[in-house]
Parts: structure tokens; sequence; C-alpha cells
């Protein structure tokens, strides 16, 4: 066997460059409309987790967004409900452009946006960045997982809350983005249910941290954070579901005892529904009645939800069935607004 003389990138294929996050906010740049909900959004979710909000919030949308034209349908639905139960829900929409892969797999709209293995994600930045503002100019705010590093330069100023996922929680890479988000950020236990390593997250994301990264130049720099103030748990089950009150309470001390704020939010899918999508509705129901019961640790939830239930596979998009799910399986859209406003309406019920 012959082994090469060169020493660097002996694996890789190609490189190409991609234009600055700054040239990609003029080029795609958001209305004041726009700016207005994400500043607004963020500011109701921080009082929210200092206790200065009562309402609930809600991260609800697609697994993962992989057709900005039946997002953007889904978007107008979920806004006028937004309108409709502001009294006592925080609605964010879910839109998830990327995708933590256990092996392999479509990595979202933003690597792939054609589906189709090409990677043009220049073109994936460019349609993720134009349906941000899209939905934000609606006045609806926007929630995503933080997952690549660099993808936060480009898109981060159209972001109202950020998710850390179970299987990134446990690395330092993202505890440091963390720390430099300008959204609200919550840290999913890990897949097993384990809850340390999001509370250590917590703990590393509220501090100070310095690392490579890239400025709005596009150029690699030395970035500094001063840490991120708003970190919470998400409670998102493993190998059981943690949703009941005695899983929660068992969280709220496990907060307390790291000197962490106690602010939990309660995935109703993944682990809690047992992967199955139509128990989101039986989940969010017992979350709720732990709220109106007295649980103040308790300040939002996720569902995830599409025009239409559950989900297909990846395949050519003109063979796709419209607003249907090719990640996780989803609610309908009528049974997310039947259980929202049932949990509206218990709420209401809440002495204030």
């Amino acid at each position: 066997m012959t082994f090469p003389t060169a020493l660097e990138n002996l694996n890789i294929v190609s490189q190409a460059t991609l234009p600055s996050p700054a040239q990609l906010h003029e080029d795609i740049a958001p209305s004041p409309e726009a700016t207005r909900t994400v500043s607004q959004a963020r500011q109701t979710l921080c009082q929210i987790l200092q206790g200065q909000n009562s309402r609930l919030f809600v991260v609800v949308g697609p697994c993962s967004i992989h057709d900005p034209l039946a997002a953007m349908e889904y978007a107008h639905k979920l806004k006028a409900l937004a309108d409709e139960l502001s009294d006592e829900i925080v609605i964010v929409m879910r839109v998830y452009f990327e995708k933590p892969r256990t092996t392999v797999g479509w990595k979202g709209l933003i690597n792939d946006p054609r589906m189709d293995d090409s990677f043009d994600i220049e073109e994936g930045l460019r349609i993720a960045r134009r349906l941000l503002v899209s939905i934000n100019e609606l006045g609806l705010p926007c929630g995503t997982e933080a997952l690549d590093p660099i993808t936060p330069q480009y898109l981060g100023d159209l972001i109202a809350w950020s998710a850390i996922g179970a299987r990134t929680t446990e690395s330092q890479t993202h505890r440091e983005l963390a720390s430099g988000l300008s959204s609200p950020v919550g840290f999913k236990n890990g897949t097993d249910g384990d809850l340390e390593v999001a509370l250590n997250a917590m703990l590393s994301a509220a501090q100070p941290h310095a690392f490579l990264g890239i400025n709005g130049a596009g150029q690699v720099a030395v970035t500094q954070t001063r840490g991120n103030a708003f970190g919470h748990l998400i409670l998102r089950g493993g190998a059981t579901p943690n949703y009941d009150s005695v899983a929660v309470a068992q969280a709220e001390a496990a907060l307390a005892i790291a000197r962490l704020p106690v602010n939990i939010v309660v995935d109703c899918s993944h682990g809690n529904s047992r992967k199955n999508h139509a128990l989101q509705a039986l989940v969010l129901k017992d979350v709720v009645h732990q709220v109106a019961d007295g649980n103040r640790a308790i300040k939002g939830v996720m569902l995830e939800s599409n025009l239409f239930e559950g989900n297909q596979k990846l395949g050519r998009p003109q063979d796709l069935r419209y607003g249907v799910s090719i990640t996780d399986a989803c609610m309908d859209w009528d049974t997310t607004a039947a259980c929202l406003r049932e949990a509206a309406a218990r709420l209401r019920s809440i002495p204030h």
C-alpha cells in the first residue's frame, strides 16, 4: 500500500466558499415588523422565565421544515390561533432546519434543501432566512434547535428561542455556542433520560467562554461570550417518560441543588409520548393540570405538529404528500388547535 505524501485534507473532496453572514443579512434583510417580533418575543420569554409573566409558552410546529410553502400555510393558521389564545399562552413556531442523525439520513433543509444529496448549503441558508423573515413578519416568533455552530451567525437575529438537543447537550461546542446565543435557550435531558448532562450544560452556558467561531464578515475569529442567563431545562423523556408530577418535582429539586433557576419546559413528544405522536395531547393535558394545580416551575411545553398527521419516507419532492413530516410523526392541525384551546381554557380557570 502506498501512502500519500501530503499531510492534510486527505479526505476532503472539495470546499465551496459561502457568502458571509453580513452579506446574507444584507441580501435578505428583515423588515421592521420582523425585527419587532423577534425583540418583543425574546423579552416576553425572558419575563416568563423570570416569573414576571404568568403565561405558558408553547413551542409548536413541524418536526422539521422541508417545504416552505406548507410551512407558511401552517404559520398563518398558527398566527391566528396565537392571537386567539394570547391571554394565557405565548406561541412560538417550531422552525427546525437542522436535524441530528444517529447514523446517516437527511440532515435538514439547510444542509440539503433539494433532498437529493446535492448539499447546496448556500441555497438552504437563503431559503431558511427568507422563511424566517416571512414568519416573523406575520408577528409570529420562531424557535429552532442550535445544531451547527456556524449557522446562528446567518440566522440568529431571526430566532426568539433556541434549544440544544439531547444528542448535543453534553457537547462542549454546543455549551459554548449556547453561552453566546442572543435568545433564551433550553437544554434537553440526555436520550437515556439523564438530567445531569442538561444541568451541567446550563451551568456551563451561563458562564463566559472563548472559542473559535466566525464573525459577520465570515472570518475565523476568537469569539468571547458573556454567558446566557436564560438557560432552562427541557424534559423530553428517555427510557421512560419524565413529564408527570413526580418526575417534575425531582427535576425541580435537582435544579435547586445545582443552584440553577427552577425553570422547566416539557417536550410532549419524543420519550414523553413514547414516540407516538397521538399521545402528545394527553401529555399536554397532564402538564397543564400541573400548572393549574399550582406548579410554577413549568414555564413552557413543546409539541410536534404539522398540517396533516403522521410522517412519510423521504422521496422525490414531487412524490411527497403535502404538509406531512418527513422526519418524526406529528399531530395534525385540527388536533393541535383543539388541544391548545383546551389548555388555554384550563389555564383561564386559575385565579390570577
